[in-house]
């Protein structure tokens, strides 16, 4: 098994619990996992990114080269599009299609998730929308890992677990909105494969 992901989107939008999410569910399962994290300006609402590598056997480099990214799972469709030179020919863009304008010359929407969905393999969805329907807006980013559970290898009810652990010391209350915002993103993510 070898899973290369690219994580993306702006501070605050809960990039990193995802590949928190990923890395203690994938070493629950005896994988070997790397990651590299680059900070925008994110506390004024710059990019995040992680690559995220995950193997049956020992990696070496922290970093995925050009081309041969997996997925990329992206909170902010823009910054989705941003590491298309990492995606492979057969890779998979999971995104969200509510933007977070945090620049003047934002692209027109429409024209950003024209070319999302120019992709061979791409699910988008509003995960804003679904998170606040599952009960937190703040779970959008438990939406998007719910989009892209079937293509990540590691066992849905792993995830699950993964969350509970990492999510556990706010309370049940927290865990289970995050929870249900999984599932709401793997419901979509299952009629749309």
């Amino acid at each position: 098994m070898k899973k290369d992901i690219i994580l993306a989107g702006v501070g605050g939008q809960g990039i990193l619990s995802i590949a928190s999410i990923i890395g203690v569910a994938a070493v629950n399962l005896g994988l070997f996992v790397k990651q590299a994290e680059v900070h925008g300006m994110s506390q004024r609402g710059g990019d995040v990114q992680s690559h995220l590598r995950l193997s049956s056997k020992e990696i070496f480099s922290d970093l995925i080269p050009y081309g041969k990214a997996d997925m990329i799972i992206s909170v902010e469709p823009m910054e989705s599009l941003r590491y298309l030179p990492y995606l492979s020919k057969d890779g998979w863009i999971i995104t969200n299609v509510k933007p977070f304008v945090n620049i003047t010359n934002y692209p027109p929407i429409e024209n950003v998730i024209k070319e999302v969905e120019a992709q061979h393999h791409h699910i988008s969805l509003d995960a804003d929308r679904i998170a606040r329907e599952s009960g937190s807006l703040k779970s959008a980013n438990m939406v998007i890992l719910g989009a892209a559970s079937p293509f990540v290898d590691i066992a849905y009810e792993k995830l699950e677990e993964a969350i509970r652990f990492v999510f556990g010391r706010k309370g049940d209350d927290v865990v289970n909105v995050n929870l249900k915002a999984l599932k709401a993103g793997r419901d979509i993510a299952d009629q749309n494969k």
